[in-house]
């Protein structure tokens, strides 16, 4: 799948950096915002997935996001996150970066991870701004003006600890991705269109670096003309070529 020089990079890198984005949950069943039959083409963002939405109606956000929850807990990790699993517990020093607000990377098993985006089964209080771990969906039938999701520790309303449109990034794990692509010896780029945010300016950075870049993408990104090598292949498909030990 890729030529042997590069297959032996990939194989010999000791630093090794992961960026992915919703392709790689979309061949999980989980859809994404901007492909054909993704999620904006049914809702606008600024109705669901900004801080004026929520504050206008914070019903309609938080059903909606507990149906998303829903489709996250139903689906199951594919063979790209297993992949990048075995590069976690391989790879002596590794860092995954993720843009995907689902669990699906922990539950194949990657440990050593940053989520830019937040996740989708957290809640996090206006009050406070503690964060709060779900361990199931919460019912989207149950929440209403009365009854919304509230902080166990200081009962103020919650919400979903994501990054809304208009939000900045948290800092940490910006700077710790971006910290670790600028030393890194391998980037490997999966999933993503890089529209948002640019990449983060991860590719550059390992290019700067000396880095080897591999992108996994069915189609262009805004992305490719940073990567020595482009894998025009599902993630599911190509990953388990690529990385096989």
């Amino acid at each position: 799948m890729l030529p042997e020089d590069i297959q032996r990079r990939v194989e010999e890198s000791k630093r090794v950096c992961v960026f992915t984005g919703a392709g790689v949950s979309a061949e999980s069943g989980i859809p994404t915002f901007r492909s054909a039959g993704g999620l904006w083409e049914k809702y606008r963002p600024e109705d669901l997935a900004t801080l004026d939405a929520f504050a206008r109606d914070p019903v309609m956000v938080w059903q909606w996001y507990a149906w998303r929850q829903e489709l996250v807990c139903s689906a199951q990790p594919n063979a790209a996150h297993k992949a990048i699993a075995a590069m976690d517990r391989t790879y002596p020093e590794f860092l995954l970066v993720t843009q995907n607000v689902d669990d699906l990377h922990e539950r194949a098993g990657v440990k050593r991870m940053v989520k830019l985006h937040g996740s989708i089964m957290e809640m996090r209080c206006l009050d406070a701004g503690h964060v709060i771990a779900l361990k199931e969906p919460l019912d989207k039938d149950a929440i209403a003006k009365e009854s919304l999701p509230k902080c166990p520790t200081c009962d103020s309303v919650c919400r979903p600890n994501v990054v809304w449109f208009g939000e900045m990034l948290p800092p940490e794990p910006i700077y710790a991705g971006r910290e670790f692509a600028a030393a890194c010896d391998m980037l490997l780029i999966v999933g993503t269109s890089g529209v948002v945010g640019g990449g983060y300016g991860l590719a550059e950075l390992a290019k700067l670096a000396g880095a080897l870049v591999v992108e996994v993408n069915p189609e262009e990104s805004a992305l490719s003309h940073l990567a020595e090598v482009s894998v025009r292949h599902p993630a599911a498909d190509a990953l388990p070529k690529i990385f096989h030990r």
